[in-house]
Parts: C-alpha cells; structure tokens; sequence
C-alpha cells in the first residue's frame, strides 16, 4: 500500500484545484525504464497509476542557480518509484514506491527528501486489496477483493509524498535524459472506518496543509513531524470494485464501476464489518 490510484483530472483542473504557479507537464520525463522516455504534455486520464508510470506531481523549488529568487509551485510530471541520488541501479524505484510515515526521519533512504524535497500527489482515489477472511484463490491463500477508496466530499485526493533527482553519469550533462526525477507516496496507519480493508493508507493531507508540506525552506524534523502525526478519520468512502484493476494493462472509468454483489461472496463488507 498504496500500490495503485486512479488520475483523471486534465492538467488545468490540477493547476486550478492545487493553486499550481507553473504548469511544467509539456516537458518529456526519463521513466524507470533505462532511457525510455513519457512524452509530456498533461498525461492521458489514468484510471490505473501503478508503480514505474509517470504522474502529475506537486512540488515548491526556487530556479536552479538563482537562490533569491522567490520559489514556484510547479505541477511536472514524475516516475512513481523513488531512485536515490546515490543509487547504482534503477530497479531500486520499483522497491521504494512507499514510505512509512512512522520511520520516515529516521532512514536514510528517505530522511534527506523528507527534510528538502516533499511533493503533492494528486488523485482522484487509491485502490487497496482486502483479503477475505473465509475464501481462498485456486493455490490456497487469501482471496483479494479491490476497493476503492476516495474522498466522502468529492474533492481531489492529495497525498504527501517526497521526490529525488537522480543524475545519469553515462550521459552528458546536456543530455535530455541525464536526470531521471521520481517520488513516492507515504502511507500511514488506516483510518479505523478503513482498517477492515487494510492496516495502511496513503498520508492525506488537506488543503491548509499543503503550503507548509511544500515549503523549501523548511527542513527541519520538527516542522515534517506534525504532518507525518496527521489523523483525520472520517473523510473516506470506499466500495469493491472489480478485479479487472488487477491487471496494469487494464484502464478506463469502468474500473471505478462497483463490483456485482454476487461477486463478493467471502469480503467484509467496511461499514458493518459483516463477511458477505
């Protein structure tokens, strides 16, 4: 968790919606994938972000080389799967797409961005898998039923998260490829209304917060650490909805369709905590 969530909103909804100073989402992201390459200008909706994939991201930076000039609130479009600066292989971003927020200061892997490069990720809802208690697959474990959750109001779903450059020392530096930026998500404990589906959830923060979150200039423990606390039980409905999510290849509004209530013999149902 959180491993998939639905994206939908055009750019110009995100610009206006998350008070968005620059637009950069035109400019073409190195993905992953060694040199492989998204080529910009606002992404399709995508019913289906999953890890590797590039998304539309938040974040605050003043111009390179320019310190006193006043910082940007910028949307561009990252790769899902944080590359440390210091990593000798990509692959590495396939294994940190999540950061817990319990343990966030104190890894090294994740303490230098959670001080200097925190983002805004955008959604429109997460998707999680519940594993029924009473029903198994055909190699005998828990049978998974997706969900998916989203905001009770209708507003954007914004999660904290943090972002790293990572330089190509093969190429150039004139190279269009020579920096490869990624972010992951950081998750949490499940509100209670939600723990019936899983123990963890992405960190959501609430428009009040995001200019603190944001701010370049802080960068000390003591100003991460309330967010990382934050507690707002309360704002969520989830519902089942089909398997087909499963699969990456899979996309379309029809993934947000419910699922048939035949087809939820052996879930517990979130509300009631009753197995179906």
């Amino acid at each position: 968790m959180c491993g998939r969530y639905a994206a939908s909103k055009d750019m110009a909804e995100l610009v206006e919606a998350l008070d968005v100073d620059e637009d950069r989402t035109a400019e073409p992201v190195r993905t992953i994938a060694p040199l492989e390459r998204a080529q910009g200008a606002g992404p399709a909706a995508d019913y289906n972000v999953a890890p590797t994939k590039a998304a539309p991201v938040v974040l605050t930076r003043r111009p390179r080389g320019e310190p006193e000039q006043d910082p940007s609130r910028q949307l561009r479009l990252l790769t899902w799967g944080l590359v440390p600066s210091w990593a000798k292989d990509l692959k590495v971003g396939t294994r940190m797409i999540n950061a817990r927020a319990e343990t966030l200061l104190d890894k090294p892997a994740y303490a230098r961005d959670a001080a200097a490069r925190r983002c805004l990720v955008p959604a429109d809802g997460y998707y999680e898998w519940q594993r029924s208690p009473s029903l198994t697959d055909r190699k005998g474990r828990p049978r998974k039923q997706p969900f998916y959750i989203h905001r009770a109001d209708g507003d954007p779903l914004v999660m904290a998260g943090l972002y790293e450059f990572w330089r190509d020392r093969s190429l150039p530096d004139d190279h269009p490829d020579a920096w490869l930026t990624t972010y992951c998500v950081i998750t949490t404990s499940a509100d209670p209304d939600l723990a019936t589906i899983h123990d963890r959830q992405p960190l959501i923060l609430e428009p009040e917060h995001w200019a603190g979150w944001l701010d370049p200039d802080a960068t000390t423990p003591d100003h991460v650490q309330p967010y990382l606390n934050l507690a707002l039980p309360g704002r969520f409905d989830a519902y089942a909805v089909s398997t087909a999510v499963n699969d990456v290849r899979n996309n379309g509004p029809q993934l947000l369709d419910p699922a048939p209530a035949d087809q939820l013999t052996g879930v517990v149902d979130p509300d009631t905590g009753e197995v179906l």
